[in-house]
């Protein structure tokens, strides 16, 4: 008799610490009961500074492994920390169709992205005292064309041991047509592995967590549609938080951080990781 089949490790990755108080507080809670092992910090947040840096690793110490890396901030409505970045409106990063609009018709300047995101390097060595455990984007702004050439160089200069994400996908064909985000992000990520491979930059195998959103959207359903195709060390993105005022004037994304919330905190989340065979530890 063959034995039982050894556990899945994958990653449960928190984007956005450092977007507002509920979110960091919502994070850290999840980190220290064992129901995420990973966040990605926002360094052009407004809630994040050394106290916030401090409390997320006293949330770490507490589990058995989390990972902390930088969540690459190039949309609005935030700001540079760089003086001469472009483009700009009204002094806040350009909104993401922006963005890509201009990665795709080669309007970037490569140069001043790949400085901008070297300074929230900078920025997260100044909290943390060491360099990220990997590096990710925003609204998925490493996949983006142009942008991607800047994540990737500046990331193997700064910090060249950490991974970096890519959002391709090991879900069936017919599944990634019924999620066009999804498929999308797959498209991206064919140039963004070729050229994270060229630089020596270790990657996610598989990505999974993109959904539109919604209110009405069933998230333990969604969890359990995430894990069915995910291979070990694949990564799963989500949003957990606690609606707070400074969240409601940054993102539309609010009750459903609630909502990721209370399923991962809850007891259903762990009865699907052992039903899955996978595992965070």
């Amino acid at each position: 008799m063959s034995g039982a089949p050894a556990l899945r490790h994958i990653w449960l990755c928190a984007d956005d610490y450092g977007i507002s108080p509920g979110v960091n507080r919502a994070i850290r809670d999840l980190i220290a009961r064992g129901r995420l092992n990973a966040t990605s910090v926002m360094v052009v947040g407004p809630a994040i500074g050394r106290d916030e840096a401090a409390n997320l690793e006293a949330a770490r110490a507490k589990a058995a492994r989390c990972a902390i890396g930088l969540h690459v901030t190039l949309t609005s409505p935030f700001r540079p920390l760089t003086m001469h970045f472009r483009p700009l409106d009204g002094g806040l990063f350009p909104t993401f169709p922006r963005l890509l609009r201009a990665g795709l018709l080669r309007r970037l300047d490569v140069e001043i992205v790949r400085a901008e995101i070297m300074v929230q390097l900078a920025a997260f060595v100044d909290l943390f005292g060491r360099a990220p455990d990997f590096v990710d984007g925003h609204q998925h702004v490493q996949l983006y064309p142009q942008v991607r050439d800047a994540f990737l160089s500046a990331t193997e200069q700064a910090a060249p041991k950490a991974w970096v994400r890519q959002g391709g996908s090991h879900a069936t064909l017919a599944r990634r047509l019924g999620a066009p985000k999804a498929l999308f992000l797959d498209v991206l990520s064919a140039q963004f592995r070729r050229r994270a491979t060229r630089a020596g930059l270790s990657f996610n195998p598989a990505f999974a967590g993109a959904y539109d959103f919604s209110s009405g959207s069933d998230f333990s359903l969604l969890m359990r549609q995430f894990l069915q195709d995910l291979p070990a060390e694949g990564l799963i993105m989500c949003h957990p938080g606690f609606v707070d005022d400074v969240l409601i004037g940054l993102d539309p994304l609010t009750v459903q951080r609630e909502r990721e919330h209370a399923y991962l905190g809850g007891e259903q989340f762990p009865e699907l990781l052992a039903e899955s065979n996978v595992t965070l530890a």
